[in-house]
């Protein structure tokens, strides 16, 4: 089994910064494209940002130039700084990974349980 743990999210004012943290652990062999999914409320889930194994990088529009994704692979995890909050960013924030796992030798998609992101104006 694969988990992934989210950390960073928070209240915060419109214009401020918070960094999320996602960590995966269990039976990996490799991960591929992890990224970040948020969800507003009384909406659907949608894509933030993805960082594949060699750097590639996919934001929404409404997060470029705002929102840096960026991974560690030697220790399994990803990063988003956000930047220059606004209220309409207010959403629980998923973490994604593409996993390559020991036991099944399959490649899954994974989630974490969410973070819960809020930006008062």
């Amino acid at each position: 089994q694969v988990q992934l743990v989210e950390s960073g999210g928070g209240l915060v004012q419109a214009g401020g910064s918070l960094r999320l943290s996602c960590a995966a652990s269990g039976s990996i062999f490799s991960i591929n494209t992890m990224g970040w999914y948020r969800q507003p409320p009384g909406k659907q889930r949608e894509l933030v940002a993805t960082l594949g194994r060699g750097g590639v990088t996919n934001y929404a529009d409404s997060v470029k130039g705002r929102f840096t994704i960026s991974r560690d692979n030697a220790k399994n995890m990803v990063y988003l700084q956000m930047n220059g909050l606004k209220p309409e960013d207010t959403a629980v924030y998923y973490c994604n990974a593409y996993v390559l796992t020991r036991a099944t030798t399959r490649w899954s998609d994974y989630w974490g349980q969410g973070t819960q992101v809020t930006v008062s104006s």
